[in-house]
């Protein structure tokens, strides 16, 4: 039965959203079908993620990404370049990986170095590879509502509304961000949903009054604690994308303590749309491979 959203206030404090709980079911189901598809059809899926220099925070990244592939069955390729490799070198690497039958996914860790155009790099992968969803092939099957790769993070805040809200049909959502990363996506996905969609952003009037008629609010705006409580519809449900480095640690895009009081449900920051992104791209490999398969059958 689907969960109703109310003004009243029905708990004294928000239900948290376990990222983690929803990422960990996710993994299993994709470490499943990974297994039936080697057993069946001797298929392994295989993702190939690039890191270009030394980045501190995409090494991590890199690191988890790779760990998370084994850990569910899948093949993972990890390329590094120095930090002054020259675009051309990057463009032929990506060119080898889209020929490559192994590979189903292919991720370029971002940001890049200053001297290299990540539109280019992005245009060049194969949409069909392209599992972190950000090829404008991609994005244009997104906005007419065709089948494709879907960017990591917005797929899994949907699948984390859906699964606490169930039908989300007539609800207003709010999504503070216009990026292509997030904030458009999300629009485009919950409109999917037959939402009724507002995108915010610096230029919009009022914003915390737009805010207070969100049934979901989505905050993508990378400003630290910027959502604050008195912003929230009672009872409505807050995805807090932001992560965000302070003198305090991370903190996301809200303000957790103060829209806690407020909401019906929130994502904490760590913790809440970070896990649900990684178990996403391995969801996005995992159709990436099927895909191929019934374009390409295995002898």
């Amino acid at each position: 039965m689907r969960a109703e959203i109310s003004n009243a206030r029905v708990h004294p404090m928000a239900q948290i959203i376990d990222g983690k709980i929803y990422a960990d079911r996710l993994r299993e189901q994709v470490a499943e079908e990974v297994a039936r598809l080697k057993a069946e059809h001797g298929l392994q899926p295989g993702l190939a993620v690039v890191l270009v220099g030394e980045d501190p925070a995409s090494s991590v990244y890199v690191r988890s990404k790779g760990k998370a592939t084994v850990e569910v069955g899948m093949e993972g390729f990890q390329h590094r370049l120095s930090a002054e490799a020259p675009q051309e070198e990057l463009l032929a690497l990506i060119a080898r990986l889209n020929a490559d039958g192994g590979v189903h996914g292919i991720l370029v860790q971002l940001p890049l170095p200053a001297h290299i155009d990540s539109s280019a790099v992005l245009a060049a992968i194969d949409p069909d590879k392209d599992v972190d969803g950000f090829h404008i092939v991609n994005a244009g099957r997104l906005a007419v509502g065709l089948p494709g790769l879907v960017p990591c993070t917005p797929l899994g805040c949907l699948l984390m509304l859906k699964d606490q809200l169930g039908d989300l049909s007539g609800l207003h959502a709010v999504v503070v961000g216009r990026s292509n990363i997030v904030g458009k996506p999300m629009a485009q996905l919950l409109l999917g949903e037959s939402c009724t969609v507002t995108i915010a952003h610096s230029r919009t009037r009022d914003l915390p009054a737009l805010c207070r008629t969100a049934d979901i609010l989505i905050a993508a705006v990378g400003r630290p604690e910027m959502i604050r409580g008195d912003w929230i519809k009672p009872g409505a449900t807050v995805i807090d994308v932001g992560i965000n480095r302070t003198g305090d640690g991370l903190v996301g895009d809200v303000d957790f303590d103060a829209v806690r009081e407020v909401a019906g449900a929130i994502t904490p920051v760590p913790g809440g749309v970070g896990p649900m992104t990684t178990a996403c791209l391995l969801e996005n490999t995992l159709e990436a491979a099927l895909a191929r398969r019934a374009r390409v059958p295995l002898e």
